[in-house]
């Protein structure tokens, strides 16, 4: 048939760029784990995506070299872009992470060669995935059962986005541990986190099918629960960092990591005003998905 010979190509050039994301992250991993000890959070949090995106890549790769997929429960289409997607960022949040609050630290010599490769490696295994996500995403447009060409799809993922990029800042313990206030803000990132990635495993197994009116009014809850929770996190986020009267530090002069004297990196300062700033285009994608959600329950139906 005519199509065969295009699906076989479709596929090797898969195959192609996950054999590469394997060895990349691979890599990156191998080169930091070897560094040994006195790495901090931020050397484990992008230890962990890299390990991560390699799992879920290799199982990816095996499931469709086996030709798996038609046995699965769940949308592979939809899985495969979204997968490629977390990956891509996950992978470029943790290359600038690792770069700026790692690397400008260590001296010159093998150590710092050594952490500036894994770096590399991982902004090429960002790069491979963000091609793969492109790839795929052209190849299923046009096809009505892609779930992520749908505007609510579109929604979910970018939430899902931001909120990777949102973890690779406050793996930095140090930003929050000091106050209850703040720590409620990092629960309220991975609750609806949490509650975005059980909504699109739902979609993704076409459960929506089974649940029937259930499903909409179920996401149209945890979205307006998430837009809520954002609310919260967007004022107390700001009030504890940066109000003084709450012992946070108002003035970016008022940090000592953000000196001149100190090797140039993203200091601690501009870590939270990082975090808030996504907090507040976060929680503006989730208003925008509650009232395509209000439209769609109340006045479709």
């Amino acid at each position: 048939p005519r199509g065969v010979p295009d699906m076989d190509t479709d596929r090797v050039w898969l195959c192609f760029y996950r054999l590469l994301q394997l060895f990349s992250t691979c890599a990156a991993f191998s080169l930091v784990a070897s560094l040994g000890t006195g790495m901090g959070a931020v050397s484990h949090w992008s230890m962990f995506i890299w390990c991560f995106c390699f799992v879920i890549t290799l199982i990816t790769f095996i499931v469709q070299l086996g030709e798996y997929q038609p046995s699965l429960p769940f949308s592979g289409k939809s899985f495969l872009f979204t997968s490629a997607c977390l990956a891509a960022v996950s992978c470029l949040s943790a290359s600038i992470m690792y770069a700026i609050t790692y690397i400008q630290f260590l001296p010159h010599g093998h150590f710092r060669d050594q952490a500036t490769a894994a770096t590399t490696f991982s902004c090429i295994a960002c790069v491979l995935y963000a091609l793969e996500g492109a790839f795929l995403w052209l190849l299923f447009l046009g096809e009505t059962t892609f779930y992520f060409a749908t505007i609510h799809g579109l929604f979910k993922l970018l939430e899902t986005l931001v909120a990777c990029i949102i973890f690779s800042f406050i793996s930095n313990t140090s930003l929050y541990l000091h106050q209850p206030a703040l720590e409620w803000c990092v629960a309220v990132y991975s609750i609806c986190f949490t509650l975005g990635a059980v909504a699109m495993l739902l979609k993704l197994i076409k459960s929506e099918n089974r649940l029937h009116t259930f499903f909409p009014r179920f996401l149209l809850g945890q979205t307006v629960l998430s837009v809520l929770l954002y609310a919260s996190a967007l004022v107390l986020w700001p009030l504890y960092q940066f109000n003084g009267q709450f012992g946070g530090q108002p003035q970016r002069s008022s940090d000592a990591s953000c000196s001149d004297e100190l090797p140039s990196t993203l200091c601690i300062w501009d870590q939270k005003l990082t975090v808030a700033i996504l907090t507040a285009i976060n929680l503006l994608i989730y208003v925008a998905d509650m009232a395509y959600w209000i439209h769609f329950v109340f006045l479709r139906h």
